[in-house]
């Protein structure tokens, strides 16, 4: 039974249900392009930093079956989210209660083949606070980007991969903090429309990754120079992943 506080939605046409608070921070398309943009296989393991609701973790384990998970959330409210979330969609994933700066020893002694996030997009001194306390602090953090690749890069196993989504005009911040850290670098920009700007990256990175960086093409969210009628007018590549559980694929 839902609690009339939160709402169940349905992502990925169905195939995942998540709760999530009706005042609050709620997921969008991010985490499902986050997840998308994630180059998983069965047996894999993959550990989410500030894992929300659980939509990432829960929309890769959509679509690739046998992974398992560990998503580490700082409030208690989500990380309750999150534990609920996964039973009801059935995901071998384990939920701690933590900040990412002090990971207990059941996480800090494992490695992942991955290590995904979805950082605050706004620096807290630089963003309008609202009445929610728990959405001022998914949306606007206080720990660096640096250390959110730091604890990422200690945790990932030797040729694993780090994925990020981030503003984009947090890309030098990104890659400053890649630098010495991890390697075989990748972007992919999000692009609302045709012409448009980039508002958001997708970040990949690879532990002991030697390959040049590379710039990928944007993906672009919809058709149309602007908003022409009713409905979402995705473009057929985000409708694949939003819709039907697409991997985003990145350039060979």
């Amino acid at each position: 039974m839902t609690d009339q506080s939160e709402t169940v939605d349905a992502f990925l046409m169905g195939l995942v249900q998540l709760r999530q608070p009706v005042r609050g921070y709620r997921a969008g398309v991010d985490p499902v392009l986050l997840a998308a943009a994630t180059p998983g296989e069965a047996d894999q393991s993959v550990l989410e930093l500030g894992c929300g609701a659980g939509a990432a973790s829960l929309c890769l384990n959509a679509r690739v079956s046998g992974m398992t998970f560990v998503g580490v959330e700082l409030q208690s409210y989500y990380a309750d989210l999150a534990r609920r979330n996964a039973a009801e969609n059935n995901a071998q994933m384990e939920v701690v209660e933590a900040d990412i700066r002090a990971l207990p020893l059941g996480v800090r002694d494992r490695r992942f083949d991955h290590v995904i996030a979805n950082p605050p997009y706004y620096l807290k001194e630089k963003s309008t606070a609202s009445d929610d306390s728990g959405r001022n602090l998914a949306v606007s953090g206080e720990t660096p980007l640096d250390t959110w690749i730091d604890v990422a890069s200690r945790r990932l196993a030797p040729r694993g991969y780090f994925t990020m989504i981030q503003k984009a005009d947090r890309l030098l911040d990104i890659l400053s903090a890649l630098e010495g850290r991890l390697g075989s670098v990748r972007v992919r920009p999000i692009q609302a429309r045709a012409g448009r700007s980039a508002r958001l990256v997708i970040v990949q990175a690879r532990k002991l990754g030697r390959a040049d960086f590379v710039l990928e093409a944007p993906l672009r969210m919809h058709d149309g120079p602007h908003h022409e009628r009713d409905g979402d007018s995705y473009s057929q590549k985000a409708l694949s992943i939003l819709r039907h559980s697409a991997a985003l694929g990145w350039d060979d």
